[in-house]
């Protein structure tokens, strides 16, 4: 179904940002993409009203990057000005990998973040899974430096389990500084045990803390991206893992059901997903601005949901 949709703000969490309900990622995805690309799709996400974007420092796959690893950051700071993106209208993520702690802290990971993508500050900086030898109390005093300085406005996690989230709101209390404000981690209707957990749940209304739902499309496994054995794309290869052929079903329902709802699976995807009662913002990949569209439909589609239409949803996957 054709429609014009402007992506709705919804507060992060306990924090002061205000996020659109679909945020752009560019994980494995602008360097592979010819520049002008990059910069339409930016351009669009702008002109449907999205505003959140995350960015990521990783490994170049490509064999051709200028970089051996951060050229992402580098090509999403590149793509950012060549789009005429207004930094002040935009929210930024990044991550803290915390991969060469303690030779480098969480300061020196984000400056050189910073340095790549040509910023002053990001918005929010997640915290990934931390090292064995680094306690959450360290990691919360490493992330409160980053506020004092103004490099990090606001800070999250990603990946983390409940235990942990509350590890970190106690930890954020301790020091003085405002808690997670967002958690990023995979939901779909395939992949729900983590978010919809009681023990998620507590540790997100304790911290006061906004779901990021990354993985909702599952990769392009429920919108039948890899039902004709496509040899490319990031999971080509790994299609016999049983959580793998679960999407792959849980795909083909989700596409029944939306032909019969006269929408698009991918719609219908997000349209679950913003279900959540913690959900802050839905974090979605493109490699062309049409793509940007199908997903963004999930938000006019979910509006429309009635109770008897979210229970047939859901009970796409037992």
């Amino acid at each position: 179904m054709a429609r014009h949709v402007t992506v709705p703000r919804r507060r992060l969490g306990s924090s002061r940002l205000e996020v659109s309900a679909v945020a752009l990622g560019s994980w494995r995805t602008f360097e592979r993409l010819p520049r002008e690309r990059g910069v339409e799709i930016l351009t669009h996400a702008r002109e449907l009203g999205i505003n959140f974007l995350d960015d990521a420092r990783y490994n170049d796959e490509t064999g051709s990057a200028p970089l051996p690893t951060g050229y992402s950051e580098v090509l999403f700071g590149e793509l950012f000005r060549a789009a005429d993106l207004r930094r002040e209208d935009t929210i930024v993520s990044e991550k803290l990998w915390w991969e060469f702690w303690p030779r480098e802290s969480a300061a020196d990971e984000l400056d050189g973040s910073l340095g790549r993508l040509r910023f002053d500050y990001v918005d929010l900086i997640y915290c990934t899974t931390l090292p064995a030898e680094l306690s959450v109390e360290q990691a919360v005093a490493e992330v409160a430096a980053l506020l004092a300085a103004g490099t990090a406005r606001a800070w999250g996690v990603a990946m983390w389990p409940p235990a942990a989230i509350e590890a970190a709101t106690l930890a954020a209390a301790a020091q003085g500084i405002e808690p997670p404000c967002a958690a990023q981690m995979a939901y779909s209707v395939v992949s729900r045990a983590e978010a919809e957990s009681p023990q998620m749940a507590a540790a997100l209304r304790g911290a006061g803390a906004g779901l990021v739902a990354s993985a909702a499309l599952e990769g392009g496994l429920l919108t039948g991206k890899y039902d004709a054995g496509a040899t490319t794309g990031r999971l080509a290869g790994a299609l016999d893992d049983p959580a793998r052929r679960a999407a792959l079903d849980a795909g083909r329902a989700l596409r029944a059901l939306a032909e019969e709802w006269g929408s698009g699976a991918a719609a219908l995807a997000v349209a679950f997903v913003l279900d959540h009662p913690s959900l802050a913002s839905v974090l979605v990949g493109a490699t062309a601005p049409a793509q940007l569209d199908e997903v963004v439909a999930g938000v006019a589609l979910h509006a429309e949901l009635s109770d008897d239409d979210r229970a047939r949803l859901r009970g796409l996957v037992g």
